[in-house]
């Protein structure tokens, strides 16, 4: 019992930092909207006064949009929480046609629990399965290495898609809070199940400049995505890999509040420390790179909340942001002293 006070108070600490943090972040971002509106409506001005001028010239057309999908067709690959696994179903067919024998998708809920919560989840299944994908229910993502199934086996990737405790907590303290519970227990035991190998490197990546409050973003962030682009027309970037490397862990979020006060790349990277000297501390993970995820660039996959078909309500929560994946991979244990 003291343990688990003695973490959740550490967490909490750690939130009223982040909302700080975030206060100062939010009035910088708000400066400069304000600076791109004022550069949008000269831009604007200047093109009509040239309106008229190049006459017949051909209009170059919006270059497709670059979006980085982290999968290898030699990757092994375990999917946590797939909902009504749409997802599962979108790597195996084009444009990105990876292996269904490399897939294990599994859902938290049993088998009836999830054709009860998502219409189509049965339809989807059943062709996964055709295609030769393993599919598991009945899955905590707190215990993987001690699955039936799942036991005793390693994966490159591992992929949980809007984690979320869906406790239906309204307190937002507490609802923070239990999901920072799970995300710390999800890393724990993702970390049993990850291949081993050399740290994984990426190409074309710029140095991002580092302040002393941001220590849990990495120096070295690819550039992924031009923002420039219509929906649906896409530029797929796979960094070319030639040495089987490390395992990942990869969990995407909204990047707006409240989503962003779990805080989780801290959480991977300095998790709290335990209070019970017979516990070992929570493994450590390195932040390799962050990416926009681009739902539509995944054909046929739509989220789906925890507890299925919402029934009443706007679901407005996380509205304004984007999409974001963070992918890291465990510390060297050197580097964890």
């Amino acid at each position: 019992m003291g343990k688990s006070k003695n973490l959740k108070a550490a967490l909490q600490s750690q939130q009223s930092r982040l909302k700080s943090k975030q206060k100062l972040s939010h009035a910088a971002q708000v400066a400069e909207q304000r600076g791109q509106k004022i550069a949008k409506q000269q831009q604007s001005s200047s093109s009509s006064s040239l309106k008229g001028k190049g006459k017949g010239k051909a209009v170059a057309a919006p270059l497709p949009r670059r979006t980085t999908i982290p999968f290898h067709a030699t990757d092994t690959i375990l999917l946590i929480g797939e909902g009504n696994f749409s997802f599962a179903h979108a790597l195996i067919t084009e444009p990105h046609e990876l292996p269904p024998k490399n897939l294990t998708a599994t859902a938290y809920d049993s088998e009836e629990q999830c054709y009860a919560k998502y219409a189509d989840a049965q339809a989807i299944v059943e062709g996964l399965r055709e295609r030769g994908v393993q599919v598991l229910f009945s899955v905590d993502a707190t215990r993987l290495e001690r699955t039936p199934g799942l036991k005793g086996r390693r994966w490159d990737r591992v992929v949980w898609n809007f984690p979320h405790a869906g406790k239906g907590i309204t307190d937002q303290d507490r609802n923070i809070l239990s999901n920072q519970m799970l995300i710390l227990g999800f890393l724990r035991s993702a970390a049993k199940v990850l291949s081993l190998g050399p740290v994984p490197s990426f190409t074309n990546s710029r140095k991002k400049k580092k302040n002393d409050d941001d220590d849990e973003e990495e120096a070295d962030m690819p550039v992924v995505q031009e923002e420039n682009a219509d929906d649906g027309e896409y530029e797929f970037f796979v960094p070319e890999e030639t040495v089987k490397t490390r395992g990942t862990v990869l969990v995407t979020l909204r990047n707006v509040t409240p989503y962003t006060l779990w805080d989780v790349p801290r959480l991977a990277k300095k998790p709290p420390l335990p209070t019970s000297g017979s516990t070992p501390p929570n493994p450590r993970f390195t932040l390799l790179r962050s990416f926009a995820f681009i739902r539509s660039a995944y054909k046929g996959y739509e989220h789906r909340m925890t507890k299925g078909t919402r029934a009443h309500g706007t679901g407005r929560t996380g509205e304004g942001g984007e999409d974001r994946t963070w992918e890291f991979c465990l510390q060297d244990i050197d580097s964890n002293e």
